[in-house]
């Protein structure tokens, strides 16, 4: 079945993480298409009730599309830890949150003491990948959904101040450096949400450039 392609002007981008907002907006930018975050329209979040990366991704595009009357693409993303048969997974963000909102180096030190639970020290599996599902919804409830991962090693302390979330602790494969200290289009280069992101042009957005 082929898939839809994207004809029109601009599209909303179905996030209220400003960090996840403008990654898209830059790879986006490519290809002439006006964005505007669900933050922006004062879209309320939906809850995250599936189960899957594919399953919130669609629920939140969905949710923006019919919302907005225009389409809608939204990222459902997380690091899986190995040694935490996969988790955080897709409560990434949630692991995050305090009484005072979501703070990463909250979430960063739980996963690496757990991770050191699991291991009975610092030493051992470190094991770790991003996921991401991208979904770009239409208001007649048509999606297309597609999924990228990046695989890499878990540090500690975190290194660097770029990027967002889990940036600072993830060591993608064959980098000396994290996330969070590469330049950001290196990073949108290699990320799990540029690979999602390479389908998604393909798929929808090639004839566009």
């Amino acid at each position: 079945m082929p898939h839809r392609r994207f004809t029109a002007a601009k599209l909303v981008v179905a996030s209220h993480n400003e960090g996840k907002v403008k990654e898209i907006r830059d790879l986006l930018a490519p290809f002439g298409v006006e964005t505007v975050s669900a933050a922006e329209l004062d879209l309320p979040e939906p809850e995250e009730t599936e189960k899957t990366f594919k399953g919130n991704a669609e629920l939140k595009a969905l949710a923006a599309a019919r919302a907005a009357d225009m389409p809608a693409l939204s990222d459902d993303s997380g690091l899986a830890v190995e040694i935490l048969d996969g988790e955080p997974g897709i409560y990434s963000a949630r692991w995050a949150e305090t009484g005072e909102g979501r703070d990463f180096a909250v979430a960063m030190t739980r996963v690496e003491k757990e991770m050191c639970d699991r291991n009975g020290g610092p030493d051992g599996n470190r094991n770790a990948k991003f996921i991401c599902a991208l979904t770009l919804a239409w208001p007649d409830d048509h999606v297309e959904t597609f999924e990228g991962s990046v695989s890499g090693t878990l540090v500690w302390p975190g290194r660097g101040t770029r990027g967002f979330g889990y940036d600072p602790v993830f060591q993608p494969d064959g980098h000396k450096i994290t996330f969070g200290e590469m330049d950001p289009a290196a990073k949108h280069a290699i990320s799990h949400r540029a690979h999602a992101f390479e389908q998604l042009i393909d798929a929808c957005f090639a004839d566009r450039t």
